[in-house]
């Protein structure tokens, strides 16, 4: 992580972030996609692992869910396929809990929901992040983006 990340991501959410890792980047190096631990600092388990935060993808994405993305992707996916990513979205964030860990877990697929779509920002981003998201591949298609257009860091 650069130093400048910790700043950069805090005015991009508008609050201090926690216990996060840039692990998207645009083609000028500026975050586009943070993770998060599945349990944060206090022990508060966090079902979000990918988060979108770059600027202007994410108020791409916002136009596209304030004008009824969020049904129109429920619509256009197949219900299976999208049982099936919430599944791999919560095994891969179950995958890294900390050894040993007996406390609260997260739960849920997506963005926490178990079923259908809460929030397009959450699916688009574990598609950045190279996720077999179809929610997420609807969204680059709606929003003609190409995710090769992005340098992924870490998964």
């Amino acid at each position: 992580m650069r130093s400048s990340d910790r700043e950069v991501v805090a005015g991009l959410l508008g609050r201090e972030p926690r216990g996060f890792e840039v692990v998207v980047r645009d083609a000028d190096g500026e975050p586009v996609v943070i993770s998060n631990p599945p349990i944060l600092d206090d022990s508060t388990p966090m079902p979000t692992m990918f988060w979108l935060v770059g600027r202007s993808v994410s108020t791409a994405v916002s136009r596209l869910e304030s004008g009824g993305g969020v049904k129109q992707a429920e619509a256009a996916v197949d219900a299976r396929e999208l049982a099936a990513a919430h599944a791999r979205y919560a095994a891969e964030r179950d995958r890294a809990l900390p050894a040993g860990h007996d406390g609260p877990r997260p739960s849920g697929g997506v963005g926490g929901t178990r079923r259908g779509v809460k929030c397009l920002h959450a699916h688009f981003a574990w598609y950045l992040v190279g996720g077999e998201d179809p929610v997420g591949r609807w969204v680059a298609d709606e929003l003609a983006i190409d995710r090769n257009d992005y340098v992924v860091l870490a998964r």
